[in-house]
């Protein structure tokens, strides 16, 4: 009977070599993805010497990987799904925040006529003294408020909406900066005062949401320290 000899060369004719795919695979993508992986696991079942053939644990062990990439790649889509839902619960519940007023500081906030702007400044040394500039929408100073020795803490401040000739002034956007003297030096000190919601908006690409206020600016809703009516 006649007997053919089957030589390895014959067997591996026209078959790509494991270690080609895989480095073909790693220059598309540095990590690798659940397609990757499929591909060099069946390379490797298409591509194994019959007469050496892989060891069931070794295929036990590969198909636990991929099954261990599998949940991670379906779980990172849960995640992603998850963080888009939760942006926009964030985004409907803060829908509600618009008209009412929030601390901010350093922005122009509304006067509205016979109304006041209340405010704040923070004096963790206290000071010897503090001067508050109203400025209006024109950058024009409106009113100067001179204040003494104040203790250290949260100093609050109003102003009446008149003008150095306690004349009211019209409605609309003013700026209320401040200066005070803590240890013998004048240094510049943010006012946070109270202005109103007018929209609220969402980065698309962190889930982050933002309030616009008077005045056009626009604060991180975690920014927000304090909500009033």
């Amino acid at each position: 009977m006649a007997t053919t000899n089957v030589t390895s060369s014959s067997l591996l004719k026209n078959v790509s070599r494991y270690e080609d795919v895989k480095d073909a695979a790693k220059k598309t993508n540095e990590d690798m993805g659940k397609q990757e992986f499929l591909t060099l696991f069946t390379a490797q079942l298409q591509n194994q010497n019959p007469l050496e053939p892989v060891k069931n644990e070794a295929f036990v062990a590969q198909l636990a990987q991929f099954s261990q990439l599998e949940a991670l790649t379906n779980m990172q889509s849960s995640l992603d799904t998850f963080v888009t839902s939760m942006s926009g619960e964030r985004m409907l519940g803060s829908a509600s925040l618009i008209g009412k007023k929030v601390a901010v500081t350093d922005t122009p906030t509304q006067l509205t006529s016979g109304g006041t702007i209340d405010g704040s400044i923070d004096l963790p040394m206290g000071a010897s003294g503090i001067q508050v500039s109203v400025f209006d929408s024109q950058g024009r100073l409106v009113q100067e408020l001179i204040a003494g020795p104040q203790t250290p803490g949260t100093t609050p401040i109003s102003w009446d909406g008149k003008d150095a000739a306690e004349n009211p002034v019209p409605s609309g956007l003013y700026r209320l900066s401040a200066k005070a003297v803590v240890n013998g030096q004048t240094t510049d000190v943010p006012v946070t005062t109270l202005s109103t919601v007018r929209a609220i908006s969402s980065n698309p690409a962190d889930g982050s949401v933002s309030v616009e206020v008077d005045g056009g600016k626009t604060v991180l809703l975690t920014d927000v320290k304090r909500v009033g009516i």
